[in-house]
């Protein structure tokens, strides 16, 4: 049976590239294939700086978005994963096999601590070590697929690395995973910088779409996207015209059919814009009023999480323990 293993991580509001790119497919196809697990990666929001509040709060969002976007607890497994002590336990193995030099070739990590020295701080050791913490998320429930976008892609080949490593050295323990990248609308681009990914922790929130903005606030944002300023009316060029083809991209994925095919039917950003919002509003309209079902009843949301935790733990502890017992630990 295939296992399929996914997180989303709480550092920010859920946004409409998080839907597009993630939550809608793992609803469609995920949770269908196999065993499937879903998982709230909490302990990834403390390798910055953060509110802890703030991170308790958007935890408990992102975990009743995950359900109003149509993720089915008959169907599959969602979890919080502090709630689970395999996740912490097996990365500290991890952090053991892997090596000093593929920690510091992860880019975020790299991008970030830059950006730190260039203001004369640095980064915490968690935002070096966390790739170990996600090839743990993984392995612990020995998954075949891991859904992620591009940007994520490096982690999962680290886990993989890993993974081969610790087999050939204390015998076979872990399935070795593979990426399954989103097959439309992969990466969702700030519609006031086409060329950055709408990312939730980005703080241009005039370019971010968020699943729980309002339809009116939805509408203003998709209007006020920047267009390219290239001749030859709405024509799809990802290189020429980024912010045009951005907003192809976005009505294909949320209302179907190919961005090439989708231009020709315009004349005018104007019209290509109103359209783009109203397909947004549509295909978000759902995912907001289920959300709204489920904030009126939080007691649901928790029974799911602590279930779904005590799943996850059945399947994560024999693999662990067994990951402890081969690289020589006492039993206790």
């Amino acid at each position: 049976m295939t296992r399929v293993f996914s997180g989303v991580k709480p550092t920010g509001h859920l946004t409409l590239g998080n839907y597009l790119g993630a939550l809608r497919q793992w609803a469609a196809v995920g949770q269908h294939r196999g065993e499937a697990l879903f998982c709230v990666v909490d302990l990834h929001a403390l390798t910055v700086e953060h509110d802890p509040a703030r991170v308790r709060r958007l935890s408990r969002q992102a975990a009743s978005l995950l359900l109003a976007s149509g993720l089915d607890p008959e169907l599959c497994t969602v979890f919080v994963q502090s709630h689970v002590d395999e996740h912490a336990r097996l990365s500290y193995v991890m952090e053991c096999v892997a090596t000093d030099g593929e920690m510091r070739r992860m880019i975020q990590y790299k991008e970030k601590a830059a950006r730190e020295r260039v203001r004369g701080g640095s980064v915490r050791l968690s935002l070096l070590t966390y790739p170990a913490l996600m090839a743990a998320d993984i392995l612990a429930y020995n998954a075949d697929e891991v859904p992620v976008g591009d940007d994520q892609a490096q982690h999962v080949e680290l886990a993989r690395d890993l993974a081969v490593r610790f087999n050939q050295r204390y015998g076979h323990t872990f399935t070795v995973p593979r990426a399954t990248p989103p097959a439309v609308a992969a990466r969702v681009m700030n519609l006031q910088d086409p060329a950055s990914k709408m990312g939730k922790s980005d703080d241009t929130g005039p370019g971010i779409v968020y699943l729980l903005d309002e339809p009116e606030v939805v509408r203003r944002k998709v209007m006020r996207a920047v267009t390219d300023s290239g001749e030859g009316g709405v024509v799809y060029d990802r290189v020429e015209r980024p912010g045009v083809a951005n907003l192809l991209e976005i009505l294909a994925a949320c209302a179907g059919g190919e961005p090439e095919e989708l231009a020709a039917g315009y004349d005018s950003y104007g019209a290509l814009k109103k359209d783009v919002a109203e397909a947004v509003v549509e295909v978000l309209r759902p995912v907001r009023e289920r959300h709204r079902e489920l904030c009126a009843d939080p007691g649901h949301v928790e029974r799911v999480l602590r279930e779904g935790a005590a799943r996850a733990r059945g399947i994560a502890r024999p693999t662990v323990d067994a990951a402890y017992r081969a690289i020589g630990l006492l039993a206790p």
